[in-house]
């Protein structure tokens, strides 16, 4: 138990979001919610989540020397299961039912966090497809991104090229300079239009599709960009038979014990919001 009464009700509480939205998302493959974290919650979890970010980072390379997407950000996955403190965040009922709203579907599972954080002088985020890593049988997937602290608009939200979740699987490539170079082509070639939503406060937050084209600027401020990331997949999906080594790899890690067919249900994968609980 956090202890904290207000941050529990509100970690339980709804947000409300209106038919239009749930279509605009549905359209565009990606939306911005205000204050989708009450104040509570994010002075009550941002300085566990920076701690524990802290204390699991490996990365002590300089910026300088690393590839394209080490300079993008620090990346820690699953905190949740490294930490009891923060799980309360990542299972947050009102963040789920969100998610499962958005998609129409009638219960959401976790499928991971990640924690983000680009640092000063980090470098853009590659135009990329979340779901060529996930190898799971629906269309139905769905990220929560979450600035933990105020993100101004020289470094601003992802960019996102609008409704090209309608499309499908692109392109097999990783998150990289190729990726970057070949998708941004894709996208002025083919008139997508690209949307980002500018400065965002702590507790905003966007949710996008899995198959939804997306980067994200660099950091060229003094300050930590702060992001954490959940991923949630439709409750009674079924795993895909992974056909890359990406999509294996995701398979042992975010799915244990699992093969293609199978239902996703590992223990890595529980359900976190369902009409009926």
């Amino acid at each position: 138990m956090l202890g904290n009464v207000q941050v529990e009700n509100d970690l339980q509480t709804n947000y409300l979001i209106t038919e239009e939205q749930r279509k605009q998302y549905e359209k565009d493959g990606h939306l911005l919610l205000r204050q989708l974290a009450t104040p509570a919650i994010v002075d009550c979890f941002r300085p566990i989540i920076l701690s524990e970010v802290h204390r699991l980072n490996q990365e002590t390379r300089p910026l300088e020397e690393r590839d394209t997407y080490g300079k993008a950000f620090l990346q820690i996955s699953n905190l949740w299961e490294q930490s009891d403190a923060v799980k309360p965040f990542v299972f947050a009922r009102r963040f789920a039912k969100v998610a499962a709203e958005l998609m129409g579907v009638a219960g959401v599972r976790m499928y991971h966090d990640q924690a983000l954080f680009k640092e000063p002088g980090g470098g853009h985020t590659p135009w990329h497809q979340d779901q060529i890593y996930w190898p799971v049988d629906t269309e139905k997937t769905i990220t929560l991104w979450m600035p933990l602290v105020h993100v101004p608009e020289e470094v601003g939200s992802m960019t996102f090229a609008s409704g090209s979740h309608h499309r499908g699987y692109i392109s097999k490539l990783e998150i990289s300079d190729q990726s970057h170079k070949t998708l941004k082509q894709y996208i002025e070639a083919e008139g997508i239009p690209q949307i980002g939503y500018g400065a965002m406060a702590a507790g905003d937050a966007t949710f996008h599709a899995g198959w939804t084209l997306h980067s994200a600027p660099g950091n060229p401020t003094s300050n930590t960009r702060e992001v954490m990331t959940i991923i949630y997949v439709a409750d009674d999906t079924r795993v895909l038979e992974p056909d890359t080594n990406a999509r294996k790899n995701d398979l042992a890690r975010w799915m244990p014990g699992l093969q293609g067919g199978d239902l996703i249900n590992s223990p890595l994968n529980p359900v976190i919001y369902r009409e009926d609980r």
